[in-house]
């Protein structure tokens, strides 16, 4: 495959502008902060540039003054940034508190079937019950991988490995190859059944990550890399021919072009070498094109919700900008300076 085009410094700039963007947001101890932090911690690990780790030090040690809120399965995700920075500043504390996320997954979590995660918010209102949505690939799974494999402890590990299993097996379907969003337990369907696009980044990301983690010779292994190999495939054939992008619903081409899904797609197909660098290369002009000069992410759709039906995810605002939209684009960002194997500092 011909290598991949692209200004080195204009993805160093946007990185930059994203990141700095980043922080005059507000966030609370929850998912678009887990996500846009994941985000961060990334950029600063292929820039080197200590002001990023500085400005996540900062926000973290601000918040962990008041102590830790009431935990949920998508606030866990923060635990990806405190892991980054204890490996970025060796302070103990980062480590205990991640563990505390850890042991709040293992002991308090609400479960189903053979142990899977409940997908849970930061809310009484509104409750999953027995409900496996594909967001928990990235706000739990991973973490439960990376913690077990820093701390070296199996249980964690092991119950990572038991989320990216489970949710396979209730979200992939074996004829497309794409992930459902969710999948009710007590129903036994995938409600709409629709293939969302920002949902299918998460896993494709994840296990992406996830591989990172397992030894080739561990049976996990072959196991996610098949569940990765496959869906990717199907995802490069439903690309945007025009923009490079992918549609929110990725099957329907009616519906509007996604940009943090895009991202996360985009940089799982970069974790495959040059195999998909044709689609790659379509992409980078575009997602570029969504980033403004001070650092906006566009085109990102809102907060969903498993949706009643197509019409639904359709309907999802994408107005505004939003944490997991900054962080997803510093991922993709970070994933092409990475596929140039340099380092900058």
């Amino acid at each position: 495959m011909p290598a991949l085009v692209f200004d080195e410094n204009s993805i160093l700039d946007a990185i930059d502008a994203v990141v700095k963007k980043t922080f005059q947001m507000d966030f609370n101890w929850d998912w678009p902060g887990g996500v846009a932090f994941y985000g961060v911690a990334e950029a600063y690990e292929v820039t080197g540039k200590e002001e990023y780790l500085n400005l996540l030090k900062n926000w973290m040690d601000e918040r962990l003054e008041d102590g830790l809120p009431k935990l949920s399965v998508n606030g866990v995700s923060m635990g990806h940034a405190l892991l980054s920075l204890y490996a970025g500043t060796n302070d103990q504390r980062y480590l205990d508190t991640a563990i505390q996320l850890a042991e709040y997954l293992r002991n308090d979590a609400e479960r189903f079937g053979d142990g899977i995660l409940q997908h849970t918010v930061n809310s009484t209102t509104y409750v999953f019950h027995e409900q496996a949505w594909v967001d928990t690939m990235m706000m739990a799974g991973l973490f439960l991988l990376r913690i077990g494999k820093l701390t070296d402890n199996k249980e964690y590990f092991d119950d990572g490995l038991k989320q990216f299993h489970g949710h396979e097996e209730l979200l992939q379907d074996p004829v497309t190859d794409l992930y459902y969003h969710g999948w009710d337990n007590i129903a036994k369907d995938h409600m709409s059944s629709i293939y969302w696009g920002r949902g299918n980044g998460w896993a494709a990301l994840t296990m992406a990550r996830a591989l990172e983690l397992i030894e080739v010779t561990h049976p996990s292994f072959m196991v996610i890399d098949g569940s990765l190999r496959d869906q990717l495939s199907a995802l490069a054939r439903l690309q945007d021919e025009e923009s490079g992008l992918w549609h929110t619903v990725l099957t329907d081409s009616t519906s509007y072009l996604e940009v943090s899904g895009s991202c996360g797609i985009a940089a799982a197909l970069l974790s495959r070498g040059s195999l998909y660098n044709k689609y790659t290369q379509k992409s980078i002009t575009s997602m570029l094109g969504h980033i403004t000069e001070d650092g906006k992410v566009l085109n990102v759709s809102a907060g969903t919700a498993v949706m009643d039906d197509a019409d639904g995810y359709k309907a999802v605002p994408y107005k505004r900008i939003h944490g997991w939209g900054q962080g997803l684009a510093l991922v993709y960002l970070s994933q092409l300076i990475k596929s140039t194997n340099r380092v900058y500092a």
